[in-house]
């Protein structure tokens, strides 16, 4: 039975879409290969990679969803940083340790089976991001099915960011750590063993009254800066009471004065 489903996969690869220049240049609009940044393929049934290595400026690649097992061609994508490799039948990852530039790798739903299949990867200095498998998908490797798998793969990979979509370092990591040890232990208190007592009411976490608002509070220094303040307020109110009775008096003199221009020579 084995045997017969191989030998099916095969034909069927024989089969599948190969990638040539005039498919990649009537799915991007480009005439150069060379000029072609971003592409995706995403489930076209192709089975094999063709001269997908020819363009040599690739940086963004999805090629989810076909059947590819051999990477060959994407060796020669120096400038790839993205690659979507998710639902394929890739068994050796080999070809993309020559990927220098790679920065984000997804290869859930393919048939990568043990950590040594990975080890041609490590050499990439810039991957940040490793995914193989997705819940939401409902897709994986064979490799996830041992239990400590994300653990092994962070002691390999020391430089990722995030494995499965999870952040394992950098900002943010911190908080998720905590909130998955909270939902760990929230999740053994409500186990079978847990006993049978009723559930409590929920308690506040603060006592009554906490945000309330509260007087504000005036220490020493503040209230002699009051006081001061006052003072200085009440001279300049002083002040401008005396400037104003001055004024009148300047205005009440010069009103009584003859008017120069009346004198008659």
């Amino acid at each position: 039975m084995e045997g017969r489903g191989e030998e099916e996969e095969e034909e069927e690869a024989a089969a599948g879409v190969r990638i040539t220049p005039e498919l990649l240049k009537a799915s991007t609009g480009e005439f150069a290969l060379e000029s072609i940044l971003l592409l995706r393929l995403r489930g076209r049934g192709i089975a094999h990679l063709g001269c997908l290595g020819d363009c040599a400026n690739l940086e963004w690649l999805d090629l989810s969803g076909n059947a590819i097992a051999q990477l060959g061609p994407l060796a020669a994508l120096k400038s790839l940083a993205v690659l979507n490799l998710s639902r394929n039948r890739v068994a050796s990852l080999e070809p993309l340790g020559s990927c220098q530039n790679l920065q984000s790798l997804n290869v859930a739903g393919n048939r990568v089976s043990s950590l040594r299949q990975l080890r041609c990867l490590t050499g990439l200095r810039r991957l940040e991001s490793l995914r193989l498998r997705d819940p939401l998908a409902r897709l994986a490797n064979p490799l996830c099915a041992a239990p400590a798998y994300r653990a092994a793969l962070a002691d390999m990979f020391p430089g990722l960011k995030a494995i499965d979509g999870e952040r394992v370092s950098g900002r943010g990591s911190e908080l998720y750590q905590l909130c998955r040890d909270l939902d760990g232990s929230l999740g053994r208190g409500a186990g079978p063993d847990a006993g049978t007592e009723p559930p409590r009411a929920a308690q506040p976490w603060v006592e009554a009254g906490f945000w309330e608002p509260r007087p504000p509070r005036r220490g020493s220094v503040v209230e002699e800066a009051y006081k001061q303040f006052g003072e200085v307020l009440r001279e300049c109110r002083e002040l401008s009471r005396r400037a104003d009775d001055t004024i009148a008096q300047a205005e009440r003199a010069l009103s009584g004065r003859p008017d120069p221009s009346s004198y008659v020579f």
